[in-house]
């Protein structure tokens, strides 16, 4: 004897809002490191990441920190740098030499502080 499954009942519009509130508040712990890759970050995500990130790094001393954007379009690092630029942690930055990740990579200087400085 065969049995028909029934389909399955359309989820609501409430119930798929708060799955999607979930997915990005999602708590992602990641290593405080010299440099830090972008790329397993969500475009709409990275920004909130690099303030938590430098955050941290100034917390442990770091000067210098190597930020991995990757090369693609220069979205993302146009994004990045216009960011760092109004930053007080960050004393100045620059492309990383070709070892070290060239135009798919940012070092930024960081001031010696506190954390929590934040762009305006």
């Amino acid at each position: 004897m065969s049995r028909q499954s029934e389909p399955p009942e359309p989820a609501s519009e409430e119930s798929e809002e708060s799955e999607e509130s979930e997915e990005s508040e999602e708590i992602v712990e990641v290593p405080i490191e010299e440099s830090f890759d972008l790329h397993f970050f969500r475009p709409a995500d990275v920004l909130r990441m690099v303030d938590a990130y430098l955050d941290e790094a100034v917390a442990r001393g770091y000067r210098e920190v190597r930020l991995i954007h990757g090369k693609g379009k220069g979205v993302q690092r146009a994004q990045l740098r216009r960011y760092l630029e109004g930053d007080p942690r960050v004393e100045d930055f620059e492309e990383a030499p070709p070892g070290r990740g060239g135009w798919g990579a940012t070092l930024a200087r960081l001031r010696s502080g506190e954390p929590g400085g934040k762009p305006g």
